[in-house]
């Protein structure tokens, strides 16, 4: 943290100089967010003095307290913290190798929130399913005393939408394969890597049915065990993972304010999630992110001054294990959403911002001209008014709040995600400050200007 102040420092001192040329209130922030590296410098930070953070963890309580005493150094008129109530998880040793015919180990990951094997472990014959719902079909007599093997790939896409037809496997795989009798289930990693890293992320289990481990096998290791399988091999396996409940812990989402000069009521909502899984140090996901926003409304209070709305910015609580400080924020500010004009979240890495979605009120979306306009040197375009705005703040539009998604490209981000290998090399310093301007250009037009998109209209109504 000295070495951030010390770099946010002569940031301000340079801030300060840019305040007195001629140049109008915008131009001088872009200009300020050009030269900046700041964003970059608090995702340094975060990774090197906290590192990985799973919700309730140790690491998760030094973030914390990170995030607070970033908020104050940097001057933010208010800063507080909002407690979350997490199950905290711990993944111990996970082992896998294969037994017959051709012993080998493999490269194994829990999944978030698995059980472990009973002590010792199990060996057990696979059987194989290309997707979820091809397992779904099968007979007890397929599975049943068996490790289920899922083996759908991920597609790379630039917007991530190979994501979601795969992660369901990951979510419901241990649900529907104990259904069948399975002893265990592993997944290919839900990533677009064919590296030896495995790719982590939650799963859940059915109270209905028995809870087995559940583990995610690297892209390169499910390659191979492919092969055994489709050469027609009897192949057994065995697994021995010791994951640990620790029961529950309190964590906080932690938010910061610069209160507004005119309209202080009114909240324009930049937002990241502070925790991470405990795999790499969390630098893509999501202290990119925590960069991006905590960087963007620094440099616009230095530049400009404090704006007309209040600008607040939201670093959540355990979003990797199922948006619980999101839900908890939408929950104990339920009487104060409808005070939100605008709201933004960064977590797809920092991959260059490409396009910029919305969902405003059909009224409002010929106001936002400015908004479209200052955005395009960047090289962003205007998208769709669909916008959902990023994982903790997509229950805000059913209450009414507007938001606004800044496509990120990801082509890459799955090659990192949720692996030991996101961290803080694969940020490109030039995307991440694109991303930083950008942010900084939402921030001061929606926070400055007299665009108001609520409410925010409902799927499918939002043309």
């Amino acid at each position: 943290m000295r070495r951030l102040l010390i770099t946010l420092s002569a940031l301000f001192l340079l801030a300060g100089c840019a305040s007195t040329d001629e140049t109008n209130p915008l131009e001088r922030l872009i200009q300020s967010s050009e030269q900046s590296d700041q964003a970059y410098e608090i995702v340094t930070s975060l990774t090197t003095e906290v590192g990985p953070r799973i919700p309730g963890s140790e690491a998760d309580k030094r973030a914390v307290a990170w995030a607070e005493s970033l908020f104050k150094s940097l001057q933010f008129d208010k800063v507080y913290k909002q407690p979350v109530r997490v199950r905290n998880w711990s993944r111990g040793l996970a082992d896998a190798r294969v037994i017959a015919p051709f012993p080998q180990q493999l490269v194994i990951t829990a999944l978030g929130g698995s059980v472990a094997t009973q002590p010792g472990g199990l060996e057990a014959s696979v059987v194989m399913f290309e997707s979820l719902e091809e397992l779904q079909q099968a007979k007890a007599e397929q599975v049943k005393d068996r490790i289920v093997f899922i083996n759908k790939r991920m597609q790379r896409d630039r917007a991530g939408r190979g994501y979601g037809p795969v992660v369901i496997g990951r979510a419901r795989g241990a649900i529907e394969a104990a259904k069948l009798g399975a002893h265990a289930v592993l997944i290919r990693s839900v990533g677009t890597s064919n590296s030896r890293f495995a790719h982590t992320g939650a799963m859940r289990y059915d109270d209905s049915v028995e809870r087995i481990p559940a583990g995610a096998l690297s892209n390169a290791d499910a390659d191979n065990l492919e092969r055994m399988i489709n050469d027609g091999h009897d192949v057994r396996l065995f697994v021995d993972m010791r994951a640990k409940e620790h029961g529950w812990q309190t964590s906080y989402n932690v938010i910061g304010e610069i209160t507004g000069t005119e309209k202080p009521d009114e909240v324009v909502l930049i937002g990241a999630h502070l925790d991470s899984w405990d795999e790499g140090t969390g630098a893509l996901d999501d202290g990119a992110g925590v960069g991006i926003v905590v960087a963007a409304a620094n440099l616009l209070k230095q530049t400009t001054g404090a704006p007309k709305r209040t600008l607040r910015v939201v670093l959540y609580a355990a979003e990797e294990i199922g948006l619980v400080g999101a839900r908890e924020y939408a929950r104990a500010n339920e009487s104060d959403l409808a005070n939100i004009v605008v709201a933004a979240e960064s977590d797809f890495g920092a991959g260059r911002i490409y396009q910029i979605d919305t969902r405003f009120a059909p009224d409002a979306l010929a106001e936002a001209t400015t908004l479209f306009d200052a955005l395009a040197p960047l090289g962003i375009v205007k998208g769709n008014n669909e916008a959902s705005g990023g994982p903790d703040i997509s229950m805000l539009p059913a209450k009414g709040v507007p938001v606004v998604s800044l496509r990120q490209d990801g082509t890459y981000y799955f090659d990192y995600h949720h692996t030991p290998n996101d961290t803080l090399d694969k940020i490109d310093i030039d995307a991440i400050r694109q991303n930083q301007t950008a942010y900084a250009i939402f921030s001061y037009l929606m926070a400055n200007g007299d665009i108001d998109p609520r409410p925010a209209p409902q799927l499918g109504s939002a043309r």
